[in-house]
């Protein structure tokens, strides 16, 4: 009895040893199988899915022959859970080319647009159904990403009160912004100027001092509108005025006291005499030589002037100052779109991979995501000490494009300026509080018409060529009142050739636009 209890006790225990080692079928046991469960849940199946994207003109993206080897891309997917096949559409046909896609009978689960859901390149196919709707989707499977994105930019995303698109948005769309040389201000005793008049003592103080050209100008008022701006008639910007929608160069009143700045600017010298047909080069040019005082540029652009200038002229100092004020307080430079690109939903992708899709789009706002994004990989491409970046910037050319392209990949988020890096660079604070600061409290809004008004097809010379000037009519009438060949008094006969020429046709439809609240944006002042 011993020996048979002893051989009983003994398979019992290598039962149980075999059991706890693993040896058993665990997939008998319903605790074993709960645990292979757990095990699938944490770590899910990849969502796959295709995108079509453009490349930016990034040379890095022009000549990447397989993306799915690319090892941005592969950590990316790693980061996500994903697994992605890329394509990516040259940017300078863009608008050509995405609707051919979209024709087809499949196209890419998911689809980048330039602009909103009306844009050139979309060509109607949010209204005939290509994409899903999302509204609630979102709130449910991104909600970071819901809460992140501003309603202006849901809003241009959207058709017929429904959400299709994912932006990639502008969380401050006053870009454009007033600089000054500050060691120039200095040496006047001036301060810095708020109004119109205090601003033009300025610029006859720099004359005064020897600056060649105190205000730089540009061909057809492109960055050179600051005065135009204080008197709230930017040409390319439409308002309700009397029951109607129209150009706010329609103001007469105001229109004609913008001009006679102008003119009283050139009389003195404050501009450049040939202001009319200053180039994009020669206006860059004049600026990094350091023979302006003052001129209008997008804030972005604030670290790459003072480094120029500062090779030129050792000692000199660049900042942004607030636009001065006309005199009912308005000033800044147009607001731009909301929207800067945007992402479409294929309406075939099933449930399960519309809500990796979503979450995929979601983890883009996340703290990881800004990291990946701006520094790469933590040991290889940078390191951190007790929460402090240490992070090469780029030297080469090639490396500037793999990190450009790094960037490419974030495709939804504030476009307004990387955060991370911005802090890290000499003079990054100053930019970032122009940004959060400064460009918020101006800045002038429109009525914007997306897709653009039919009849400015008809009327070419009469359109608007926003966000960067007024119609070429309306421009040649302002250079020739400015030059003085034009009296500026003559301004409302321009108003009245304008109606005639096709501008009521521009006019009707605009307002018919508004009413009927058909394609339509409203930007308000800052």
């Amino acid at each position: 009895m011993k020996r048979g209890a002893y051989f009983i006790l003994a398979a019992t225990v290598i039962l149980l040893i075999c059991y706890l080692a693993g040896s058993t079928d665990r997939s008998a046991s319903p605790l074993a199988q709960t645990a292979q469960d757990n095990e699938k849940e944490a770590s899910p199946k990849p969502t796959a899915f295709s995108l079509a994207i453009s490349n930016g003109a990034n040379p890095y993206a022009v000549n990447l022959t397989n993306p799915a080897e690319d090892r941005w891309v592969k950590q990316l997917e790693a980061l996500t859970n994903t697994k992605l096949s890329i394509r990516f559409i040259s940017l300078k046909d863009f608008d050509r080319r995405m609707p051919v896609i979209l024709a087809g009978d499949t196209y890419p689960d998911v689809v980048q647009m330039i602009g909103g859901a009306s844009s050139a390149a979309m060509a109607g196919s949010v209204q005939a159904g290509l994409f899903l709707p999302l509204d609630d989707w979102i709130q449910t499977y991104a909600p970071n990403l819901w809460k992140a994105v501003p309603p202006e930019a849901w809003e241009e995303t959207s058709y017929e009160g429904h959400i299709y698109g994912i932006p990639a948005w502008l969380g401050n769309p006053s870009r454009r912004a007033t600089y000054i040389r500050s060691d120039l201000l200095a040496q006047t005793g001036l301060p810095v100027p708020k109004t119109v008049d205090e601003f033009l003592d300025v610029l006859r103080a720099f004359k005064k001092l020897g600056v060649e050209i105190p205000y730089e100008m540009r061909e057809n008022f492109k960055y050179a509108d600051v005065i135009f701006g204080a008197y709230d008639v930017l040409g390319y910007q439409f308002e309700v005025r009397n029951g109607e929608v129209v150009p706010k160069f329609l103001d007469e009143e105001h229109m004609m006291k913008a001009l006679q700045v102008y003119r009283t600017m050139l009389i003195e010298g404050l501009i450049p005499d040939d202001f009319a047909t200053v180039s994009s080069t020669e206006y860059t040019h004049d600026i990094e030589a350091g023979r302006v005082g003052s001129w209008t540029a997008n804030a972005a652009g604030l670290l790459d002037f003072r480094t120029k200038l500062g090779t030129s002229i050792p000692g000199a100092q660049i900042d942004i100052i607030p636009s001065p004020e006309g005199p009912e307080g308005t000033n800044g430079y147009g607001l731009y779109s909301s929207v800067i690109n945007s992402f479409y939903i294929n309406k075939h992708v099933s449930k399960e991979n519309l809500i990796g899709i979503l979450k995929f789009f979601d983890w883009m706002v996340s703290d990881e995501a800004q990291r990946f994004f701006s520094f790469g990989i933590e040991g290889d491409t940078y390191t951190e000490d007790h929460g402090k970046v240490a992070y090469p910037f780029p030297k080469t050319r090639e490396e500037q494009d793999e990190e450009t392209f790094r960037e490419l990949l974030w495709l939804t988020h504030d476009l307004t300026i990387n955060r991370a890096r911005t802090k890290l660079v000499p003079g990054g604070k100053d930019l970032l509080h122009a940004l959060d600061v400064t460009l918020p409290k101006e800045g002038l809004g429109s009525i914007v018409f997306v897709p653009e008004l039919e009849s400015f097809s008809a009327y070419p010379d009469l359109a608007s060529e926003r966000p960067n000037q007024a119609p070429p009519v309306i421009v040649d009438h302002m250079v020739k009142m400015i030059y003085g060949k034009e009296p500026i008094s003559d301004w409302p006969k321009v108003v009245r050739e304008y109606r005639e020429r096709g501008g009521n046709a521009i006019i009707q439809e605009a307002t018919e636009r508004y009413r009927a609240k058909q394609g339509v944006l409203i930007q308000h002042n800052r």
